[in-house]
């Protein structure tokens, strides 16, 4: 029976091929699922059966690990060199999709809150 072994919706490309290589080269069978045309279905990566569960799920939890320890001090260098992403870097960097995601975000609050003000 399949099991499912490490989900992939929001999931980094690198990430993803870092574990299909991990189990690949450690030949651990396995099978990818995609979220279909409507993102709706699960994407992940499945096992055929569970001889290899415990060894795959002790690599990926290793990479996790490292992974983690790795992009959070590449993160550090980049906020201490002045160089990591913040809101004005990336209004001036697109501002026309700061604009987009900010008329949709108040667009949504005026329709979540102006039935309830409307009342008083």
């Amino acid at each position: 029976m399949p099991i499912l072994l490490f989900r992939l919706n929001g999931v980094p490309d690198d990430e993803a091929e870092d574990i299909r290589a991990l189990l690949h080269d450690n030949a651990i069978d396995y099978y990818e699922t995609d979220a279909g045309r409507w993102g709706i279905s699960v994407a992940a990566i499945w096992l055929r059966d569970d001889t290899h569960l415990q060894t795959a799920r002790t690599l990926i939890d290793t990479y996790e690990e490292e992974r983690a320890v790795r992009v959070r001090a590449e993160y550090e260098a980049l906020r201490r060199a002045g160089r990591h992403d913040t809101v004005w870097r990336r209004f001036r960097r697109e501002p026309l999709m700061v604009l987009i995601y900010l008329a949709v975000i108040t667009a949504i609050l005026y329709f979540t809150v102006m039935p309830f003000v409307r009342r008083w």
